[in-house]
């Protein structure tokens, strides 16, 4: 595979996974967290990141917007519901798993 056919696969995959973020609001970013170890506003982090790298001004909440489809605020106003208290245990547990392994 050349590099130009590549880099096309990989751009139509990444718009593929912000489609399906966008499309799936069911699914909330702590159980995303939990399973994954990502969620959403990772994935900003990793975009905003990447426009950084190269010479792209670019602020978190932009970079959130790219990924949610609309101001996080927004979002989170429609979609975002308050954790459990198994979500929230889950999400510490992983949290301590992430620290102890340095990431």
């Amino acid at each position: 595979m050349d590099k130009q056919t590549q880099l096309e696969i990989e751009a139509a995959s990444f718009r593929r996974i912000v489609k399906h973020f966008q499309s799936n609001t069911e699914v909330q970013n702590i159980d995303l967290m939990n399973l994954a170890d990502f969620c959403r506003n990772c994935f900003a982090k990793w975009y905003m990141a990447e426009a950084k790298e190269r010479d792209v001004e670019m602020d978190y909440d932009a970079a959130r917007e790219v990924i949610y489809g609309m101001p996080f605020k927004e979002w989170k106003g429609l979609y975002q519901k308050p954790a459990t208290p198994e979500q929230l245990a889950a999400f510490e547990e992983g949290e301590a798993r992430r620290k102890k392994a340095g990431g």
